[in-house]
């Protein structure tokens, strides 16, 4: 029986609108965007360069998002469950990470970009190249995976039960919504919003976005485990 029906839906959607707002994947463009700004010369091409590394972004979740697919998929069904409940538990250890930054920032282990993968990630942004702006996009998707992949982790698990062409838009939308903060930060900027206003938006902000992916993970990794155990269905 096929999981892709309403409930399931509404679960990538929530999961997806929520991941958005992730601090990790919007500070890296706010830097990109202020080493565009830090040169006259490089203004003009910030649209430009904005949108070919949320493109690169994009692209590379959509990749390994099917990449997983493939591995859920193939994986016998006795051995599945096991791993459903494995991922759920570790989802909701993920969950608890982050309610504890919304009330400790900063103290203990965080889901958050190291400082020396930022080091590198820093470094990167330097090569304002079309090049060097999609291996930049390739990287941080990469790098940033441990600070935004919960929640797509769980919606793939859900999506390779039964992996159809409508299973596969969900799966396209759910990386759209993803980066829609990002396209909406550089129209702004673009249109004249200054990049200090967006910092310090981020800056007030980051502790809630944390509260609410953790009570996301926390819900979706319970929902793997019930899913794995047969006490629900999505269908």
């Amino acid at each position: 029986m096929s999981l892709i029906g309403l409930p399931a839906i509404s679960t990538v959607l929530v999961s997806a609108i929520l991941d958005s707002i992730n601090p990790c994947a919007i500070g890296v463009l706010i830097l990109l965007i202020s080493t565009l700004f830090a040169s006259a010369k490089q203004r003009h091409r910030l649209l430009k360069i904005g949108l070919i590394y949320i493109g690169a972004v994009f692209a590379t979740y959509l990749l390994a998002g099917l990449g997983l697919v493939l591995v859920f998929a193939s994986i016998p069904l006795w051995i599945a469950e096991y791993l459903s409940i494995a991922v759920g538990i570790m989802i909701i250890g993920g969950g608890i990470i982050e309610i504890k930054d919304f009330y400790w920032y900063g103290k203990g282990f965080s889901l958050a970009i190291s400082s020396g993968m930022a080091k590198k990630i820093q470094d990167k942004v330097t090569n304002i190249t079309v090049p060097g702006v999609i291996a930049l996009g390739v990287f941080v998707s990469l790098v940033e995976l441990p600070c935004t992949g919960g929640p797509y982790l769980a919606v793939i698990k859900i999506l390779s039960e039964s992996f159809d062409l409508f299973a596969f838009l969900l799966l396209v939308l759910y990386n759209l919504i993803f980066i829609a903060p990002l396209l909406i930060i550089l129209l702004l900027v673009n249109s004249g919003t200054k990049i200090h206003t967006i910092k310090k938006w981020k800056q007030k902000n980051r502790t809630y976005m944390r509260l609410f992916i953790g009570i996301l993970l926390i819900l979706l990794g319970w929902l793997l485990i019930l899913l794995a155990n047969g006490t629900i269905n999505l269908g």
